[in-house]
């Protein structure tokens, strides 16, 4: 009865604003606890929260080393996090109460909505169940192809926990491991080859996913999906043409690969880019020419529904579409032959200027507080915003000030920026009259 009141009296933007931040808290004090790190090491608590945060937000920055610092209770809380906050909270607890026969009320439905940014309420519990298996069986395929790809250097136990962790981790586009970094797998086919899918399978978005499963029979795909997949392998060639054009000569970076390893690594680079921040190179040691065309990709980021962060792929082609047709003099915005609503076009323009501003504001904050080039610093705000993870090595030189920045954008970018404005906005009052048009040079 608490529980039902508790959600008539919020809007749903608030209940997933404080879901999360009641899912992080009990992560950080879980992360806080002696029995979650390895002997001899201990982690304060604002640390504990800065990685409960990375965890639940699917983040993937990281102040302490996931396979060295934490105990394996300590690694099954962040799989737990990663996975709830990848899929959802309210995914999980809506699929529990659907499998012990509990009715979803309106309400509920309306915050389902709003997670995952579906249109209405109509198909939405649908799509929970179609989520939830979707993702157990990608994360069960992925766990048996690691596991027997390691098996020949590890044991079978040890090689099925890791494919496990693995799996979850880069499915849900959290750039967690426990191998301190892959760059080992820079040249290694079959792992970049899951991991890519798994990171696109992710990063798709549950939508795509059952509009892609349902294909066959039906033949046909929704618009939300035509412009993710579109826009996505897009965003995916260029990222991995531009990154092996700055990258083909750099000695640090991968200079001292062959032409073929070269091609894999900056694909697979690209890839993590919509969202993952699985890295299997330095990224310290990339040319500042890639890492500011790494930032552009990190703050696109993934598509609505997905376990990625960002301004969303679909809000960067529909502020593209607009452009495109500003200049062509069109009126109307258009995309796979069909109008784009004004409406649309207005929410893109927003969520694409509050990012900035958050953006552009937590750089400045950084920037005055810690002593790190600029360059390095918009990486990591970007890269904590898009959900991405990638990090130019200022995370873990960050004071508390500064981590909490980071843990502020890591919400925010998980969440969305529109979602929390609503979330905080007072209740719309409808305007009872409008003031004239007025004229103003643009140009």
């Amino acid at each position: 009865m608490k529980n039902r009141s508790y959600l008539s009296a919020r809007s749903p933007q608030q209940v997933l604003v404080s879901g999360f931040a009641l899912l992080i808290a009990v992560g950080a004090l879980l992360l806080w606890l002696p029995i979650s790190v390895t002997e001899g090491r201990s982690l304060s608590f604002h640390d504990a929260l800065f990685t409960a945060t990375s965890a639940a937000t699917v983040t993937g920055l990281v102040v302490a080393d996931t396979g060295r610092h934490f105990s394996l209770f300590g690694q099954l809380v962040l799989l737990v996090l990663i996975q709830a906050g990848g899929i959802g909270f309210m995914t999980m607890t809506t699929w529990f109460a659907l499998a012990f026969g509990k009715k979803i009320s309106f309400k509920e439905r309306l915050i389902l909505k709003e997670s995952f940014n579906f249109q209405s309420t109509e198909g939405i519990v649908r799509l929970i169940r179609k989520v939830f298996f979707y993702s157990l069986v990608i994360e069960a395929a992925g766990t048996l192809l690691f596991a027997v790809h390691w098996m020949a250097d590890m044991p079978a136990g040890k090689a099925l926990y890791h494919g496990l962790f693995h799996a979850v981790s880069i499915f849900n586009n959290a750039g967690f491991d426990l191998f301190g970094g892959l760059s080992s797998y820079v040249g290694d086919y079959f792992f970049n080859t899951v991991a890519m899918v798994l990171i696109f399978l992710g990063s798709a978005g549950f939508i795509v996913l059952s509009d892609l499963i349902d294909y066959p029979a039906s033949r046909k795909l929704s618009l939300h999906s035509k412009v993710v997949l579109s826009f996505s392998g897009l965003l995916l060639v260029l990222g991995g043409v531009v990154i092996f054009i700055f990258e083909y000569t750099n000695e640090l970076s991968m200079g001292a690969l062959n032409d073929g390893h070269k091609l894999l690594a900056s694909f697979f680079q690209s890839t993590s880019l919509r969202s993952s921040g699985t890295s299997t190179v330095n990224i310290e040691s990339l040319r500042q020419a890639t890492q500011f065309f790494m930032v552009i990709m990190m703050f696109i980021g993934a598509a609505p529904g997905s376990t990625g962060g960002g301004i969303k792929v679909t809000t960067f082609a529909i502020m593209a579409a607009a452009v495109l047709a500003m200049i062509r003099g069109k009126e109307d915005v258009d995309l796979f032959r069909s109008r784009i609503s004004k409406d649309l076009v207005y929410k893109a323009i927003t969520v694409t200027f509050i990012a900035l501003f958050l953006v552009g504001s937590a750089t400045m904050a950084l920037c005055l507080v810690e002593n790190q080039p600029f360059l390095s610093v918009l990486f990591e705000t970007t890269s904590a915003f898009g959900t991405t993870g990638f990090s130019a090595g200022v995370t873990q030189h960050l004071g508390g000030f500064g981590k909490t920045v980071i843990i502020l954008l890591m919400i925010a970018g998980r969440l969305g920026p529109f979602t929390i404005a609503m979330a905080l906005r007072s209740k719309t009052r409808k305007e009872l009259y409008r003031y004239p048009e007025g004229k103003i040079i643009l140009g």
